[in-house]
């Protein structure tokens, strides 16, 4: 079981959940976890931003919407997640913390010119999310972590057993998906 939930960043993906999705953020806080980057990719605008709203109302959490500015805005939101492609300085003056998505030091150095507030930085080991993708590694993430003045967190095959080397690798967090969705 992971530990030190103030260097953990739960993904969310409902459909690996046993439960309904605001039942296993619930239980997760009640744990100590606080981020929460709501990645469902496979909803509409709206499906999304409904979902959001339930998750917003749990008490205790930091949600970062995850690919829909609007929602966040009519949320009242002030973390988003984007692509790389969809970050701009525009975006980033709209909001409190903007992360983006990277997976090479060129991304990274990117985002950070743009105004990212952090980056997440992947995938670093196997994982079942990109199955036939070789990780990156902890080079990879030793490497972006010295190539920008933001955070990093490192994503991608996060274990209890490999977070460790994540931060001494430099990332400032860790990402998990598989490892808090399924109960």
């Amino acid at each position: 079981m992971f530990e030190n939930f103030d260097k953990i960043i739960c993904v969310t993906n409902r459909r690996l959940c046993e439960v309904p999705l605001e039942e296993r953020v619930k239980e997760l806080a009640s744990l100590g976890v606080k981020k929460f980057i709501l990645r469902e990719k496979d909803l509409s605008e709206e499906e999304y931003t409904a979902l959001a709203e339930k998750i917003s109302g749990i008490s205790g959490i930091e949600l970062i919407v995850h690919n829909f500015p609007n929602a966040a805005k009519k949320l009242s939101v002030s973390r988003l997640h984007l692509p790389l492609g969809l970050l701009s300085r525009e975006i980033c003056s709209e909001f409190e913390t903007v992360g983006v998505s990277v997976h090479s030091v060129e991304d990274a150095k990117t985002a950070e010119k743009l105004g990212a507030s952090y980056v997440t930085a992947g995938h670093i080991f196997a994982t079942d999310c990109k199955k036939g993708l070789a990780p990156r590694g902890l080079e990879f993430l030793k490497t972006v972590c010295g190539s920008v003045k933001i955070p990093v967190y490192a994503i991608g095959g996060i274990t209890p057993e490999n977070m460790q080397s994540c931060i001494d690798a430099g990332a400032s967090a860790v990402c998990v998906m598989s490892g808090l969705m399924h109960k």
